[in-house]
């Protein structure tokens, strides 16, 4: 990270000014995490310490967490301004990027159980994944979207579950947001986005799932639904048609994982993230 895009951290003056020394110093902790490469799990329990290290942690660590494991990704969401704000908070975005949200039944996607939410080990999001998931009257719009998270089998041997994430940038003035306001689509009632808890939108209710997600996913048409929440956070999940080994071997797609290289994040606690 060059000079010009590190945040604006209080000068330890400032700290001491404020009452703030020792583990709440906010250069000390930018410090800290920088030199164990932005550890999520370490940041997780450090934010569920205190209110004012959750403040912290909310103000810039998160932020910068998300800068240093998904540069490229980062920079085109927010049009290159590092140091803005994003739809939802960054906490919701870092909890996009490294947990896998699970999945239970919903109106249009019946499940014998559920799936819980977990840490992923590896993250692949792409743009080319996301324009699969347009509609043509909304391909101007722009949404990485990750590879599927494979579950375990639902008790059919043709089909697995995969649960998948992704995020829109600039949801708000988007073709997309801009559609289902025009067609005055209700929220759904008892349905929050996992990632920031603000409202959503069935995309199967809208009508809006093209047939390309499908393809994408490797499903089956039907056989896939997914949600939009205000913040322009999609989750969703599909059945799987396994691949044969041949099959697998052949796919390939420009993408970038949550750190630019393949990620390992193993499993633990996500209790630093509130939503």
């Amino acid at each position: 990270m060059n000079a010009s895009q590190r945040p604006r951290i209080n000068s330890p003056e400032q700290d001491s000014e404020s009452g703030d020394s020792g583990i709440l110093n906010e250069r000390v902790l930018f410090l800290v995490f920088e030199s164990i490469n932005w550890d999520v799990h370490v940041l997780c329990q450090m934010a569920a310490v205190s209110k004012k290290l959750r403040a912290v942690a909310d103000r810039l660590l998160w932020r910068q967490l998300c800068v240093y494991r998904a540069p490229r990704m980062i920079a085109t969401l927010t049009n290159g301004a590092l140091s803005s704000r994003i739809g939802g908070g960054w906490p919701a975005v870092a909890k996009l990027l490294f947990y896998c949200c699970g999945c239970q039944s919903t109106r249009h996607f019946r499940l014998s159980q559920s799936s819980p939410g977990h840490f992923v080990k590896s993250s692949r999001f792409s743009k080319t994944s996301g324009r699969s998931f347009l509609s043509k009257k909304c391909r101007g719009d722009l949404v990485y979207v990750s590879d599927p998270c494979e579950q375990h089998p639902m008790g059919d041997k043709e089909y697995q579950l995969g649960v998948f994430r992704g995020v829109f940038r600039g949801f708000s003035k988007s073709k997309t947001r801009g559609l289902l306001n025009r067609r005055q689509l209700e929220h759904e009632e008892r349905v929050r986005c996992p990632y920031c808890a603000a409202r959503v939108w069935s995309m199967t209710e809208a009508r809006l799932v093209p047939k390309s997600a499908a393809s994408r996913l490797g499903s089956h048409e039907g056989g896939v639904e997914y949600f939009v929440c205000v913040n322009g956070h999609l989750y969703g999940m599909c059945f799987l048609v396994p691949l044969s080994s041949d099959e697998d071997d052949e796919l390939s797609e420009d993408g970038e994982s949550s750190s630019g290289d393949p990620l390992v994040v193993t499993n633990g606690s996500m209790e630093g993230f509130e939503v």
